[in-house]
């Protein structure tokens, strides 16, 4: 069985551990010197690393670390209990929210963007949740 762990890039450490501590409640874990920490709180410990914009992700990257916003195919959906509680603390804390909050027969959806650049989602689910839309 694989154990999964998230990895933030971010080009400051200490603006990182602000936003995700005072957005989502983490708490700071173990830190990896002036270039990593832990965060803890979610079902997935988070860690956030320090990487310099414009610096190649590995070697013969065709693309750069940008912290503006980006598109990539994969993003973090934080659950939460109440959306709009959520979004204000996320929004207080730094994140762009990006549309109005969408209601689903699943539950809510709140659009969002780190001060990083990193898209993430707020979703409030209700009923079922996604099984209300799950096929098999």
């Amino acid at each position: 069985m694989a154990r999964m762990l998230v990895n933030i890039d971010v080009d400051d450490l200490a603006k990182g551990i602000d936003f995700y501590t005072r957005a989502f409640a983490l708490t700071v874990g173990r830190r990896f010197g002036r270039f990593a920490v832990e965060l803890l709180g979610a079902e997935a410990p988070i860690y956030l690393l320090v990487k310099t914009a414009g610096t190649a992700p590995f070697a013969g990257a065709a693309e750069t670390r940008r912290f503006e916003r980006h598109w990539t195919a994969v993003h973090l959906d934080f659950a939460v209990d109440d959306v709009e509680a959520a979004l204000d603390r996320a929004l207080s804390a730094g994140a762009r929210q990006e549309g109005p909050v969408q209601d689903h027969n699943w539950g809510r959806m709140a659009l969002m963007a780190d001060p990083f650049g990193h898209g993430f989602c707020l979703l409030q689910f209700s009923g079922a949740g996604y099984d209300e839309v799950a096929t098999a």
